[in-house]
């Protein structure tokens, strides 16, 4: 069985070797995802020039009023929906999706799929 160190670790490994290759450019930036025990983070970057261009998470007041608790896939549907709606009001359609070294599953890919209702493509 692996502690909690173990586990952290692994998922960094995982996310260091999904980074040699997904890379965002100013055409088409990159859509972190970052998930924590209480909440769940998502951000927009351009890598050229190691910026933020959108960003959403659980712990913002819009995503507090839909769902009261920020650890469950009804939040991160909620988070993939804002950050789906703030970035196409800044003219970003396409983007690549890096799932930060987690599993594609439960809260990272309810973001992903409200992500792509709201009309992100990837």
């Amino acid at each position: 069985m692996l502690n909690v160190q173990q586990k952290v670790n692994a998922r960094i490994r995982r996310h260091r070797r999904v980074r040699k290759t997904v890379f965002g450019a100013a055409r088409r930036p990159r859509l972190v995802v970052f998930r924590s025990n209480l909440h769940i983070y998502a951000q927009i970057i351009d890598d050229t020039v190691g910026k933020t261009l959108v960003s959403a998470s659980t712990t913002e007041k819009a995503c507090r009023e839909a769902t009261p608790r920020g650890n469950n896939s009804k939040a991160a549907e909620a988070v993939g929906g804002l950050i789906a709606k703030r970035a196409l009001e800044k003219n970003i359609k396409t983007v690549v999706f890096d799932r930060g070294g987690y599993l594609f599953h439960g809260r990272v890919k309810a973001l992903a799929d409200a992500a792509r209702q709201g009309g992100l493509i990837f």
